[in-house]
């Protein structure tokens, strides 16, 4: 049996490390190809301005500073007897002890022992493993209301959107707006380019909003996040 830790800060700081690897890769296979010139950068704000510093000693300096974070992280978290997780994995000898394990109530209470098949490892969203089951129901019945509002809502832009091709329709909704809409440019602009426009950026954005939802809503498994994202 292998107990969970908390680590999502831990995690955080890998990320970042990596990224700043990354960099570092980059940067060092730029000067093997061009060894007359050492990489450059600018430390401040996206790298537009600031002090203008070797790129290869300052993801080098940056990395051991992470490093050094990543370490006292990692033994905050083990000495810690709140970053253990109500939630572990356990291995089994035999597939019939896995079945019967997680298909068993394993407690008089079923709410305080829940079992249930493990994704793999490659598939666990941890970042969810650390929410308590109290909330999980809560949460369900928020992400329920929202998703009934999302499609109520989404229903609005997505119909004045349409109606832009109906211009005749837009004029009687808003006279005022008649002298601007009849200029030839603005005209052929509403009814040719902008309808079709606002529909893909309105389906464009729509899988990441519903892949949000379906991560506040708790579950711990990757997979299971895109298919409730694309259900």
């Amino acid at each position: 049996m292998q107990a969970v830790y908390n680590a999502n800060k831990f995690a955080s700081l890998v990320r970042k490390r990596d990224r700043l690897q990354n960099w570092l890769d980059y940067n060092q296979l730029k000067f093997e190809r061009n060894p007359e010139k050492r990489p450059t950068k600018k430390i401040g704000f996206l790298g537009l301005w600031g002090e203008r510093v070797d790129s290869i000693d300052f993801y080098k300096q940056q990395i051991k500073e992470f490093d050094k974070r990543m370490e006292l992280e990692r033994q905050k978290v083990l000495k810690d007897s709140k970053s253990i997780l109500p939630v572990a994995f356990v291995s089994f000898k035999s597939r019939w002890g896995a079945a019967v394990c997680a298909q068993t109530q394993q407690s008089k209470n079923p709410t305080l022992w829940l079992t249930d098949w493990a994704p793999e490892p490659r598939d666990v969203y941890w970042r969810n493993l650390a929410i308590p089951f109290v909330s999980l129901t809560i949460r369900k019945l928020i992400i329920s209301l929202s998703v009934f509002a999302l499609v109520f809502f989404y229903m609005i832009p997505i119909a004045f959107v349409q109606s832009l091709a109906n211009l005749e329709g837009l004029e009687r909704v808003a006279p005022f707006l008649r002298p601007v809409i009849e200029l030839k440019f603005i005209k052929s602009f509403l009814q040719g380019f902008l309808p079709g426009l606002a529909l893909k950026i309105f389906l464009y954005v729509l899988p990441t909003i519903l892949m949000i939802m379906s991560k506040i809503e708790g579950h711990i498994a990757i997979s299971t996040l895109e298919r409730r994202a694309s259900a």
